[in-house]
């Protein structure tokens, strides 16, 4: 029966990788947007991401009848690769079938853009990712932040800065989109949700 099931080698088609810092001290700041995105997703699919596994919190889901396993790594931002290469591994899952949800500073907030596969754009979890597992063909949804407001502003800071109320309500449009962006990835249909919400 789905959902009874423990974790077994092949069982799990996806893995849809939220990125963020885990300390509550980082809840809805900038850089944890992938965690945001992560967590309106589990909402959505009644899936609870609450066991530990592959230095990470985990979540099993069905998205369009495919297993999928929602992660949240556990090991900061710039050692993401850690968990994500290790649940890759343990589950012989390609590139091409983990999703990373990101931040991107040079988007606005309220703004989204999906790519099949590419360079790190500066994030440093895409960047541990790429490093670590010698792959950049993951399907990637990034999450408009917003630039720094000046260019002396510590990149560190703003990066670690608490969305705006007004900011958090633009949010929950980006999340709705992400999560129909990500069903229509793993339905192999991401060029559809590239013109559709890039």
């Amino acid at each position: 029966m789905f959902g009874k099931k423990k974790f077994s080698n092949n069982s799990i088609e996806f893995l849809v990788v939220g990125l963020g810092n885990p300390d509550r001290k980082y809840e809805n700041t900038r850089h944890n947007s992938g965690y945001i995105m992560l967590d309106y997703i589990a909402d959505e699919l009644s899936a609870r991401v609450n066991r530990v596994k592959f230095k990470s919190t985990v979540g099993e889901a069905n998205i369009n009848g495919h297993r999928v396993l929602l992660m949240k790594p556990s090991t900061y931002m710039n050692s993401s690769g850690q968990a994500v290469v290790e649940a890759m591994n343990f589950y012989k899952i390609p590139a091409e079938n983990v999703i990373i949800l990101l931040d991107d500073i040079n988007l606005d907030v309220g703004k989204m853009r999906i790519r099949a596969k590419g360079s790190d754009g500066g994030q440093n979890g895409m960047k541990n990712i790429i490093y670590l597992s010698g792959k950049d063909t993951f399907p990637r949804v990034k999450i408009g932040i917003g630039k720094k407001p000046n260019p002396e502003y510590d990149l560190a800071a703003w990066v670690l800065s608490k969305f705006t109320k007004d900011e958090l309500k633009t949010l929950e449009t980006v999340a709705e989109n992400t999560f129909e962006a990500v069903k229509l990835i793993t339905d192999g249909k991401i060029s559809e949700a590239m013109n559709r919400y890039n």
